[in-house]
């Protein structure tokens, strides 16, 4: 089938280099004649039109993308609650429940008449890609997330940002904790897999990482501060994903809500209040959060970002279709969508920078 007109969507979590992708992908969408239409707040714009006065479709041309690379978040909106395939519906009892409403989203885009889709999101957001992909939708899948943790890409666009905004942030950490001779317990994000908090950890020389992987035993951390404060460091950097989890112990999560994921934090309190009940330090806990989402991107991710864009329309052009484009240097290839659905990518236990943070005496609270 012929292509003429596409929708972008954005979906779940913002991450710097959206706009960046968005750009690309109209750009080269319109060398080859095609019209671009982004979809606000994922799917909204399609499912709630009449929540949206100026229209729940953007029409993206080039001066609409212009001087966007360098911007944070996203210039349509996004959303982590509008899971078409179970879409909270306020019920006649009051409740919100999970109603499947992907058949409509569908009859939405043929009565826009959209001949296909670029879904820019991380693993929620590309599962719904590849279930519209099977209803029949052309589809083509973009990886983003700030966590890493997609499977089949070598990275995601976002990760190096955050990691290089983490980083700045526990260097600034290190002065204060050693001026005070404190604990400074740094929580980051990633949800279960901790590849922000290692990458980070190591670059700022932390020296306690606690992550997903590694269920930790609290008294190894206290040991770890105690040699410090033996050998006259008397102050500590512990960093925690906020994933992490003592042995034997769950999840630290702040609740769910209908259409949702459950929400991870939290676990970087735990930790200070432990550390210092244990050690008798003065504690303070530094929570980055949402500060690593924000802001611009890095170069590294503005090229990813771009190359992803780029390639996701070449995709298209080729006849492509429930696929995700992935980094596999040198290049940007394709894997199927039902590849990627469903699978985390960790913290492999022997990969070099969990060795190189030992080798460099490193605890992990193992």
């Amino acid at each position: 089938m012929e292509i003429k007109r596409i929708g972008i969507s954005t979906g779940g979590g913002d991450a710097p280099g959206l706009n960046a992708v968005i750009r690309a992908i109209v750009l080269a969408a319109v060398q080859r004649g095609w019209e671009c239409v982004g979809i606000r707040d994922g799917y909204n714009g399609l499912l709630l039109p009449e929540n949206y006065p100026e229209g729940g479709l953007m029409t993206l041309t080039p001066d609409v993308v212009r001087g966007i690379t360098h911007l944070g978040g996203t210039i349509l909106g996004t959303t982590n609650r509008g899971n078409p395939l179970a879409y909270p519906v306020l019920g006649e009892d009051g409740q919100y429940h999970e109603v499947d409403r992907s058949d409509e989203l569908l009859d939405a885009f043929a009565e826009h008449k959209l001949d296909a889709l670029i879904a820019i999101g991380g693993d929620g957001s590309l599962a719904i890609a590849g279930a519209l992909a099977d209803k029949g939708l052309r589809v083509v899948g973009v990886p983003k997330t700030i966590d890493n943790d997609l499977d089949k890409t070598v990275a995601t666009f976002g990760f190096n940002t955050a990691v290089y905004f983490a980083t700045e942030c526990i260097d600034r950490l290190h002065t204060t904790a050693a001026s005070h001779q404190r604990i400074m317990v740094v929580e980051v994000m990633g949800r279960y897999a901790g590849w922000i908090a290692l990458n980070a950890g190591v670059a700022s020389t932390a020296d306690v990482i606690l992550l997903p992987e590694i269920p930790y035993d609290i008294n190894k951390v206290v040991e770890k501060i105690q040699s410090r404060d033996e050998r006259g460091r008397d102050f500590s950097i512990v960093v925690v994903a906020e994933g992490a989890r003592p042995i034997g112990g769950d999840l630290t999560i702040i609740g769910k809500e209908v259409g949702q994921a459950e929400r991870l934090g939290g676990i970087g309190h735990k930790v200070g209040a432990a550390l210092e009940a244990l050690t008798g330090k003065e504690t303070r806990v530094v929570v980055l959060g949402h500060l690593l989402r924000g802001g611009k991107p890095t170069a590294y991710d503005r090229l990813l970002s771009l190359r992803f864009g780029a390639a996701a329309v070449r995709a298209l052009a080729e006849g492509e279709t429930g696929i995700m484009v992935a980094l596999d240097p040198p290049t940007v290839n394709y894997v199927p969508l039902s590849e990627v659905s469903g699978r985390m990518k960790q913290v492999p236990l022997d990969c070099d920078t969990i060795l190189t943070g030992r080798d460099l005496g490193t605890s992990f609270g193992d």
